[in-house]
């Protein structure tokens, strides 16, 4: 492998099944992930953490704070401030409800397993400091899935600040995998007052990284990624501040980025749209080339 792109050693067989039709895809779980960044004298660091080597999909790979929507946010009362509902629901091509789950996930994943709340008393205010014991215990419970979003928000007084994120990029797993997520990425700027740690219990390290210093360690085969979080990385490269980002994220394509699997005389071709980077080329009886 000439860099570090991340391949399962069953894809080549499961894109086979895939290929002749005699594996039928599985339906993609909604999830979210966010870039979170901030300013360093060289410009945005982004905030990555490493899957643990023993995780069953993408071990030992660099990744964002991110996971799955939890089903109770998409029709409970969550407190509130930003862009409207509606004006999310639009954004991400999706409808108010799911909006609404898709917007939360994004911002509890980003405490859960980052300690980073993107959250306020107020529509124009954000939680400071989130490292005492109390908190601690209410990310365990969001972790453990013992009290919703919602519910945390309510007792602590506070209102999600939708205003605070920006949808950047919309990746589908490819059809040929077991677990498959439709994600939806964000960028967000650290808020003043608080910082990162490693609270997720799925990585082993986490780091603030240039997104070009994290990019060259992909190329090198340094550092492991899977395709879209090197393209979403590579496309924070032009922005020297992590205003600037944010401020680009509205215009951002979020066509649903979701890879293709052909035969082509006789070798399977696994690509991804606008990507032609990560093409394989699978042939009969071996391994991705």
């Amino acid at each position: 492998m000439a860099n570090g792109q991340w391949f399962p050693p069953d894809w080549p067989e499961r894109i086979r099944a895939h290929a002749d039709g005699t594996l039928t895809p599985v339906a993609p779980k909604r999830a979210a992930t966010v870039m979170l960044l901030k300013d360093a004298g060289s410009g945005p660091v982004v905030h990555m953490l490493r899957r643990r080597a023993s995780m069953a999909f993408a071990g030992g790979a660099y990744a964002y704070p991110g996971g799955g929507v939890d089903p109770r946010d998409d029709d409970r009362h969550v407190r509130w401030a930003g862009p409207t509902r509606a004006w999310w629901a639009e954004r991400l091509g999706v409808d108010g409800t799911e909006a609404q789950a898709i917007v939360c996930a994004a911002v509890r994943e980003t405490y859960e397993e980052a300690g980073v709340l993107l959250a306020g008393p107020a529509a124009d205010s954000v939680v400071g400091d989130t490292t005492g014991d109390d908190w601690e215990a209410d990310r365990a419970a969001l972790v453990a899935r013992e009290t919703s979003f919602a519910e945390f928000l309510d007792r602590r007084g506070l209102v999600l600040r939708s205003d605070l994120l920006g949808a950047w990029a919309r990746w589908i797993t490819p059809e040929f995998e077991p677990r498959r997520y439709d994600t939806w990425f964000f960028v967000a700027a650290l808020p003043e007052g608080q910082r990162t740690r490693n609270a997720s219990t799925e990585a082993d390290r986490t780091v603030w990284i240039r997104p070009a210093d994290a990019a060259a360690s992909y190329d090198e085969g340094e550092l492991l990624m899977m395709p879209p979080t090197i393209a979403t990385l590579r496309q924070l490269l032009p922005y020297g501040t992590a205003a600037e980002a944010l401020a680009a994220a509205p215009a951002r394509d979020l066509t649903p980025v979701l890879a293709r699997a052909r035969l082509v005389d006789g070798e399977v071709v696994l690509s991804w749209p606008g990507h032609d980077e990560f093409t394989r080329h699978i042939p009969a009886g071996g391994g991705p080339a």
